[in-house]
């Protein structure tokens, strides 16, 4: 009889042993999942709900169709700190040329927050006639073309991000027609940081950096035709035309072409806006024009993607049209419109939520899979964020 009672309390004892350790790590990972989404630990309430068998019936998971790990992903998504700290920090970088993420809220920023939280096409992130703002009444300053007042004050009363922000035509915001404007990049942030004096090549730079996670140096192809190369570019740096030749070709081949299409915007110092000479090309466009003056001159807003063909078709171009047209929103389009645009999405997400980038063979195809999962979806970028939380919650 007293033998049958230990057998019975040392069986009862393995059973939980071996079923703790399984219970404890799912609520570990929903903790992970909640910190990692949020940057805060989630209430017990909360937590529950993440870890729960049953977590499909919550509201927000049947809404999304998403179940267990990924369920959980989104009701982390909930917390007003995914708004406020973690996407603030995640977008932040991309509207300064020295990727500074504690750079006050502004017009980007917020845009880019309120177009992850209505889950929409991300690929109009840089063509739509959309900004978004603070709904009325939520600060005194009213957004403005010229100052960034709104955000700052937005970003001051600790507003919860989720809840105010709302969509405006960005054209009755700033001024420029709707058909000049082109999501982002014709923001009143990244207009001051790089529509400001130089050439305007900064724009297209800093979009392919931010955009499709690579560098001018990356992207450099010397074998593409020169014929849109500028006049202020020398042909022979420093009496070498080798240099030339072998260097700068690489990446003005690409860029000058389709950095034309911003032939018309200036950001003005004096008055803190974007400017848009409509038809009137910048004179920013003729600078050191000099250098090489049989180069090219530019007349118009005309783009042309040489990067269709080339070492860099592998960016994978395939929105409307032959990737010639004039004007920044058609070339948001094609920007946009690419696997390059997809993938870089995906890869800045791996990042800041698996706290490193894909090395592993499992990194890589969880990676492949969020990118098919992210078209899939129609290019929701909540979507992303749940994929990549669920693969990396045992990290």
């Amino acid at each position: 009889m007293w033998t049958a009672h230990i057998r019975y309390a040392l069986l009862a004892l393995l059973v939980a042993v071996i079923a703790t350790p399984a219970a404890a790590q799912t609520r570990e990972q929903a903790r992970r999942i909640h910190d990692r989404l949020a940057g805060v630990p989630p209430t017990a309430t909360v937590l529950q709900s993440m870890t729960d068998a049953t977590t499909a019936s919550h509201e927000v998971c049947a809404d999304n169709g998403a179940t267990g790990p990924e369920c959980a992903a989104y009701i982390a998504m909930e917390n007003p700190g995914f708004y406020n700290v973690t996407l603030k920090t995640f977008a932040a970088p991309w509207t300064n040329r020295d990727f500074n993420a504690f750079v006050p809220l502004n017009d980007y920023t917020a845009t880019v927050i309120g177009m992850i939280r209505d889950d929409a096409d991300f690929r109009n992130l840089l063509s739509e006639d959309i900004q978004y703002v603070g709904r009325d009444g939520t600060v005194t300053a009213a957004p403005s073309g010229s100052n960034n007042a709104h955000y700052e004050q937005l970003e001051a009363g600790n507003h919860n991000l989720k809840d105010v922000l709302e969509p405006r035509l960005q054209s009755g915001i700033n001024g420029l027609p709707t058909t000049a404007t082109a999501g982002v990049i014709t923001s009143r942030a990244a207009a001051e940081a790089f529509f400001v004096a130089g050439t305007n090549r900064a724009m297209f730079r800093f979009t392919m950096v931010n955009h499709f996670c690579e560098d001018m140096e990356q992207l450099h192809d010397p074998r593409l035709s020169p014929d849109r190369i500028r006049q202020d570019v020398s042909r022979s740096p420093g009496g070498d035309s080798r240099l030339f030749l072998n260097n700068c070709v690489g990446c003005h081949t690409g860029m000058d072409p389709m950095a034309q299409a911003f032939a018309y915007y200036n950001y003005n110092v004096d008055t803190g806006s974007i400017e848009y000479t409509d038809g009137i090309v910048q004179p920013k466009y003729f600078n050191n024009d000099l250098n090489f003056p049989p180069g090219f001159r530019t007349p118009d807003d005309n783009w042309t993607n040489y990067w269709r063909t080339g070492q860099n078709r592998y960016l994978g171009f395939y929105g409307p049209g032959i990737g010639d047209d004039f004007g920044a929103k058609s070339l948001g389009v094609e920007l946009s419109h690419s696997d390059g645009f997809a993938q870089c999405q995906v890869r800045k997400v791996f990042k800041a939520v698996c706290l490193r980038e894909p090395e592993t063979v499992d990194d890589h195809q969880a990676f492949d899979q969020a990118v098919t999962n992210f078209a899939a979806s129609g290019y929701r970028m909540k979507k992303v964020f749940a994929d990549t939380a669920e693969y990396c919650m045992g990290d």
